[in-house]
């Protein structure tokens, strides 16, 4: 029995090239898992396995590996960066008991920090924060902590202050202890001393110390009284309270260091295992019944109850899927048998296997609290919960976001069309953003992401891993239709053919409904001129209508349909009949109730040297950007625009060239919006060429 409040199940995010993967490693040397240590910029980090992860120096899928601290046990998951992956994120916060928020120390706070910041605070994950990468060129400690504030709404508890900055960045003062670590330039994280704090420091130390203790004491009113009174709390005492702080989100610690120069990383250790929840420490998974709704149980973290498991990642190597899990409740022993409630078809456990990257260790069970892989399950999903048979439930499960782009493929030679659809089946399982589907009029594969680069990488993956080469279309966008007028409008359906025909005449309104309001429908008939048992039958119509708008063939969002009244015929109608007529009067009204086209919109954030402003400010408003703002930093300017995704395809290139290489952005989905009427001409004209093909 192990014991559970020595677990610390987290979770490292931040923005691109902040240097999680780096933080990793540091980690794992510094537990002893690794014994070399591999840099991100030579291909060779533990957790980038993935070619594609080498060559970009970018971490596309979250990894999982186990270390031992101090006696505690973490199992962490080293998450990506980049945008188009923070699907990878988002499920792993999910699973999560707390995480550490790594900033670059003169990026600080970036886009995509805002975003998982976002989403940690969604899934209500404590955090310790890291202020990395202090030995750079413009790195500033006090600003990150500022824009921490600012930027991220959040409290930073500072814990530990830098010795020196950029090139003389030698250590950190502890405020907990009050002294100083200083590590030598050998590189080596074991070499440092403590010694007393240099006396240039002393002053802001005391301040910053002062400021730490009031923050904490706040989480005890009996220790408060006694702090007021002039006696200084224990160094247990304080522990304590930042950690009642710290899982309650009230603040969150800030430490910082270097993690390429190995200098900090082991104050952020004892940070996750002082400050970060164990298993039983945080809010219990709540139970939901198969429709969705809250059943009001909730999945407690022990060992000796019902098994609550769920599915958080798939992945497949060389060895086969390999279904991530973590488990809340019970226990999963080798060779049991377990009930997938999405699909009601209960699987056999055969191996359980706990991961360091790629290379893994058999285990013959598992209990609450742990985070392990299981190989060759069949029929199982991300987000699908695992449970006992006898004792079944199902958990909170997971939301995804809808793609915003998507490319068609083709397969190079005829033969691989097959292995192409085995291996797209198997990309599907493991990404949830990622959609594959087959247009019905050219036959074409059509592959959904989340962005460019997503879809780069799939494309990728595809070749090497899959052996699998593809012609590639260009890219789409995920346009979207909707209806501006109300409109009331009658459809009769009348079919006679010998014997009994088919009857139905519905009158109804078709009117806008509110943005995000998807598809709303109302019956007002009264006397019964359209039977109750066929209301059903007139909503399914025109529900199945709605993928198909009238204009480009493009879904339809927000509108509502309310049917007003009708007729039928005691013989020729039934639901049939009134499904037809609901799917014909579809066709009929929306491109009278003022049909429109809608461009989903991205929320773009560019970074750009402060020479180069004017010109990708230009270069965005060419490309019908709206300019949010503009914020200045210590090494350039970050411009936050809204653009349109159709004028966005091949901005890295062009904004490389503007900026002689040394821009950067990032971009997702905000929201979708009407259409201007050339942009809208052109896609409508676009969409009925093909359909003539």
């Amino acid at each position: 029995m192990t014991d559970l409040s020595k677990y610390r199940n987290i979770g490292i995010f931040a923005h691109v090239d902040a240097g999680k993967t780096t933080t990793t490693e540091r980690i794992l040397k510094l537990t002893g898992k690794i014994h070399k240590l591999g840099e991100v910029h030579d291909g060779a980090a533990t957790t980038d396995f993935m070619e594609q992860e080498q060559e970009r120096g970018i971490t596309i899928q979250s990894a999982a590996t186990t270390c031992f601290w101090k006696d505690h046990r973490f199992n962490i998951i080293d998450t990506p960066g980049h945008v188009d992956f923070t699907i990878e994120v988002y499920r792993s916060l999910k699973v999560l008991d707390g995480g550490v928020g790594v900033f670059c120390g003169s990026g600080g706070v970036e886009p995509q920090s805002e975003t998982n910041w976002r989403y940690a605070n969604d899934s209500e994950v404590a955090r310790i924060i890291y202020v990395n990468k202090l030995d750079r060129m413009g790195a500033d400690f006090y600003r990150v902590v500022d824009q921490v504030r600012n930027v991220l709404g959040a409290n930073p508890l500072v814990m530990t202050l830098p010795i020196g900055i950029e090139d003389d960045f030698k250590g950190v003062v502890d405020l907990m202890t009050m002294k100083a670590w200083i590590w030598d330039d050998s590189g080596n994280p074991e070499n440092y001393e403590i010694v007393d704090i240099p006396a240039d420091l002393q002053e802001k130390a005391e301040e910053f110390r002062a400021a730490m203790v009031e923050t904490a004491v706040e989480q005890d009113d009996d220790l408060m009284e006694k702090y007021l009174e002039g006696e200084e709390p224990s160094e247990d005492d304080l522990k304590r309270c930042i950690r009642k702080g710290t899982i309650a989100l009230d603040f969150f610690p800030t430490f910082c260091g270097s993690s390429f120069k190995n200098k900090g990383v082991q104050l952020v250790l004892d940070g996750v295992v002082d400050y970060l929840p164990s298993p039983t420490e945080v809010e219990p998974q709540p139970e939901v019944d198969l429709e969705g709704n809250d059943t009001g149980n909730v999945a407690i973290v022990d060992p000796e109850g019902p098994l609550r498991a769920l599915a958080f990642k798939i992945m497949d190597d060389r060895f086969g899927a390999l279904t991530f899990i973590r488990i809340y409740s019970g226990r999963l022993e080798k060779g049991t048998t377990i009930l997938n409630t999405f699909t009601g078809k209960t699987e056999r456990i055969g191996r359980i296997v706990e991961m360091h990257a790629d290379s893994r260790e058999e285990l013959t069970s598992a209990q609450a609290g742990d985070i392990v892989a299981v190989v060759g399950m069949k029929n199982v999903q991300t987000g699908h919960t695992l449970c006992d048979p006898k004792n079944p439930a199902t958990l909170e499960p997971m939301v995804f976001p809808d793609p915003v782009i998507s490319i068609a493929i083709a397969p190079k030679d005829k033969g691989a069309a097959e292995k192409l659809g085995i291996a797209l089946g198997k990309m599907i399982q493991e990404d949830p953003s990622f959609r594959v589907e087959t247009d019905e009029d050219s036959g074409e594969t059509i592959i959904k992401g989340m962005g460019e680069l997503h879809l780069d990488i799939k494309v990728d993956i595809l070749k090497r891993t899959h052996g699998v080469e593809v012609i590639v279309g260009k890219p789409q966008v995920a346009y979207r239709e909707t209806i501006t007028q109300r409109i009331e409008d009658s459809y009769t359906h009348k079919k006679q053919t010998g014997g009994s025909g088919q009857f139905a005449k519905i009158d109804y309104v078709v009117e806008p409904g509110e943005p995000n309001s998807g598809y709303q429908f109302e019956s007002k008939v009264t006397g019964g001129n359209v039977p109750r048992e066929f209301w059903p039958a007139v909503e399914k119509g025109f529900k199945d209508s709605m993928d198909r708008g009238v204009l480009a063939g493009y879904p339809c969002l927000d509108f509502k349909v309310t049917l007003m009244d009708g007729g039928f015929h005691p013989v020729d109608s039934s639901a049939v009949a009134y499904e037809i007529a609901a799917r014909a009067a579809y066709r009929q009204s929306m491109p009278k109730a003022g049909a429109q086209l809608l461009e989903p919109i991205m929320k773009v954030d560019v970074f750009t040297p402060e020479d180069h402003v004017g010109d990708v400010i230009g270069d965005l408003n060419r490309r019908r950007g709206m300019i949010q703002g503009q914020e200045a930093g210590a090494t350039g300017v970050r411009i936050k625009a809204e653009a349109p995704l159709a004028e966005m395809f091949g901005y890295i290139g062009d904004l490389r060239t503007m900026t002689s290489g040394r821009g950067q952005f990032s971009m997702e989905f905000a929201h979708y919006s009407p259409c201007p009427r050339n942009v809208a001409d052109d896609v409508i004209k676009e969409a009925q060429e093909r359909n003539k093909k």
